[in-house]
């Protein structure tokens, strides 16, 4: 879906729930697809990706407006929503599907990509190094339908009570003039 007016997105950082749960409430973004990307197996499925072997990281497409948000601002969040200092993990998710992997669709990005990490080091937000990857997109699988919109269709569930809410809670604080209506 990338054309004049939306642009395309791909990023890793955790588990697909948390960051397609705070990709989909910033203003500009059209649509948030949770899926898999970076990896050696064509078509794969989520019980293949959870078992670490396929290379695939848990990843989310964003088709957005670069008029209403740039491709900086999501960064922004992107390394501000999650630990991008735990090389393969993030909270309790632990593996290489759960690494912190920017899928750059072209040299603009990358070079954004790469400009944001360094800001971020520098304003030594984090005591660790940031661990990041900036990788160029290949392919994108999406996830089983399931796991789409998951905070939506499982609001009770534990994980989304637990880890999910209070995530939100602290991205809605710090980025809310970034927020849709």
């Amino acid at each position: 879906m990338q054309n004049d007016q939306f642009k395309l997105a791909t990023f890793g950082g955790g588990c697909f729930w948390c960051i397609e749960a705070i990709f989909k409430e910033l203003k500009g973004v059209e649509k948030v697809i949770s899926g898999y990307t970076g990896g050696k197996i064509k078509d794969p499925n989520y019980y293949e990706v959870t078992e670490g072997t396929t290379g695939h990281a848990e990843s989310i497409q964003i088709t957005f407006d670069p008029k209403l948000i740039s491709y900086e601002q999501l960064l922004e969040v992107f390394f501000l929503t999650h630990n991008p200092t735990t090389p393969d993990r993030q909270g309790n998710d632990v593996g290489t599907q759960y690494r912190s992997v920017i899928f750059y669709h072209d040299k603009e990005q990358k070079k954004s990509a790469e400009k944001i990490k360094q800001k971020i080091e520098e304003e030594k937000i984090y005591d660790e190094k940031i661990v990041t990857e900036i990788v160029p997109y290949s392919l994108f699988y999406t996830a089983e339908d399931y796991h789409q919109n998951y905070l939506d269709k499982n609001p009770d569930q534990p994980y989304c009570q637990y880890v999910i809410n209070p995530k939100l809670a602290k991205f809605r604080q710090k980025f809310s003039k970034l927020l849709k209506q």
